[in-house]
C-alpha cells in the first residue's frame, strides 16, 4: 500500500501502486505502476484526480489518514481515462455529489459519457484560475496530450505543476521524487514518452514554448503516473524537447522475424554494413522484444530497416503487428529499407515498402529478397545495404 506523503505544506500525494500491472494498452510495464492523486488543504480542500476503480478504497483509506474524506470541497479531474477517474464516481458519492468538479469543455463531455451520471461541473481552460483562501489553481488546457480532455493544474503558491500524463512514467517502485532514483528514472520515462505522447510531438513542442512564455517558476512537476520531479526538473523538460523535435539519430535499427534463419542471416549482414560505418546498430526480433520496447529504440534510431519472410504471400504476422503499432506513434524523420526471404511468392518486401510509405519514412532502396537460404553474394549484398544505410544516414544527420 502507498502510503500519504506530504510532498509540500498541506500538499499530499494519496494515490496508489499498481505493483501487479504489466500490460497498458499494448504497452509491456515491467515494474508496475501508479495512479497518482492529490490532496490540497487549505480554507477549501482540493482533490485532484482519482485513481482506477479497483484501488478506490486504498484511496479513500489514504485521504481519510490525513482528512475525512466528507471535508474535500472540490474535485479537479485533470484527465478522464478511466485509470484517473475509474474511482471518481466513488469519491463523489463519498464527499457528496454536489460538490464542484471542475475539469475542461472535453473533460465534462468524457465524464458524463463514461459514467452516465451528470455532476456540478466546472468548465476551465487556459488562464482560467480557481483561488481558494491563499490558495491559487491555474488551469492549462493540454488537448491532445494524450486524450481531448487533458489539463495541467498550476498551483502558484508552492509552484507546482500537477502534469495529468505528461512527464510521467510506468514505475511502481518506492521512491516519491527524481533525486531518490536518479538516471535510473530515465529509461521508463523514455519508454512512457515513446508509447503514449511520441504522435502528439507537435503538440508538446507547441506546449513547451506556451509554458516557457507563461514564466512559471516550477519547484515540482507531478504527474499522474511515477515519480515526482523536482531536483532534475531541466532533465526532463529537456527530454521531452529532444524527444518531441524527433531529429535525426545516428543509429539504426533492424526489426525481423525469421521462419528458418534465412531472414535472421540478412538482417545480421545488413547490421555489419552498417557497423562498417561507424554507424551504431541494434536488432530486434518481433518474437523475442515486445513492440512498446522496440517502438522505444525506434524513436532513438534515424534508420529503421524492417525484415520479413513470407508467408501466405504477405508479411510475417508478428512483424506486421509491429509495424502496426509503430505507425499509430508516427515517427518522423527516419530512413527505411526492406529485406526477407521467400519460398515461391515473395511479396514480404513489397508490402513492407508500402507500410514505409504509409508512415512517409524515406524509402532508400527497393529492397533485397532472396529466395530460399542467402548465398555469400546475397549476403555481401544485404553488406552493402547496410553500408548504404549508413552512408545516407550520416548525410541526413549532417543537414
Amino acid at each position: 500500500m502507498k502510503r500519504p506523503v506530504e510532498i509540500a505544506k498541506g500538499v499530499y500525494s494519496v494515490g496508489c501502486r499498481d505493483w501487479d500491472l504489466r500490460d497498458f494498452h499494448g504497452y509491456s510495464i515491467y515494474e508496475g505502476t501508479s495512479y497518482n492523486a492529490f490532496l490540497i488543504l487549505g480554507e477549501k480542500n482540493i482533490l485532484i484526480d482519482t485513481v482506477k476503480a479497483k484501488f478506490a478504497d486504498q484511496l479513500l483509506a489514504n485521504i481519510s489518514e490525513i482528512i475525512d474524506p466528507k471535508e474535500i470541497d472540490i474535485v479537479i479531474s485533470n484527465h478522464t481515462e478511466m485509470d484517473h477517474t475509474g474511482s471518481l464516481l466513488r469519491v463523489m458519492h463519498k464527499i457528496g455529489e454536489e460538490k464542484p468538479v471542475y475539469c475542461s469543455k472535453m473533460g465534462k463531455k468524457n465524464i458524463k459519457s463514461h459514467f452516465h451520471r451528470d455532476l456540478n461541473f466546472q468548465v476551465v481552460g487556459t488562464g482560467d484560475e480557481l483561488k481558494t483562501g491563499d490558495r491559487t489553481f491555474s488551469f492549462i488546457e493540454t488537448k491532445m496530450l494524450h486524450w481531448p480532455d487533458s489539463m495541467f493544474t498550476y498551483l502558484k503558491e508552492e509552484a507546482i505543476l500537477f502534469s495529468s500524463d505528461a512527464f510521467g512514467q510506468h514505475y511502481s517502485g518506492d521512491e516519491v521524487y527524481d533525486y531518490e532514483i536518479g538516471d535510473a528514472i530515465m529509461p521508463h520515462a523514455q519508454k512512457y514518452y515513446a508509447n503514449i505522447l511520441l504522435h502528439f510531438s507537435p503538440k508538446v513542442q507547441a506546449l513547451l514554448k506556451d509554458v516557457a512564455k507563461m514564466n512559471l517558476k516550477i519547484a515540482m512537476i507531478c504527474p499522474d503516473h511515477g515519480i515526482f520531479w523536482k531536483d532534475n526538473i531541466a532533465q526532463i523538460i529537456d527530454a521531452y524537447d529532444k524527444w518531441s523535435k524527433q531529429e535525426p539519430a545516428e543509429r539504426a535499427l533492424v526489426i525481423y522475424d525469421t521462419m528458418w534463419e534465412s531472414t535472421a542471416k540478412m538482417g545480421r549482414a545488413i547490421a555489419r554494413g552498417v557497423e562498417s560505418e561507424n554507424v551504431k546498430v541494434k536488432m530486434m526480433n518481433t518474437r523475442r522484444w515486445h513492440r512498446s520496447d522496440i517502438i522505444t529504440e525506434v524513436m532513438n534510431s534515424g534508420a529503421v530497416i524492417a525484415g520479413s519472410p513470407t508467408l501466405n504471400n504477405n508479411i510475417f504476422p508478428v512483424v506486421s503487428d509491429v509495424l502496426t503499432y509503430i505507425k499509430g506513434l508516427r515517427p518522423q524523420n527516419k530512413i527505411a529499407a526492406a529485406f526477407g526471404s521467400y519460398g515461391w511468392s515473395g511479396e514480404a518486401v513489397k508490402y513492407l515498402n508500402k507500410e514505409f510509405e504509409a508512415m512517409k519514412m524515406e524509402i532508400i532502396d527497393d529492397g533485397i529478397r532472396v529466395q530460399y537460404v542467402p548465398e555469400k553474394k546475397d549476403l555481401d549484398i544485404c553488406f552493402d545495404l547496410g553500408v548504404k544505410i549508413a552512408k545516407a544516414l550520416k548525410e541526413k544527420c549532417q543537414k
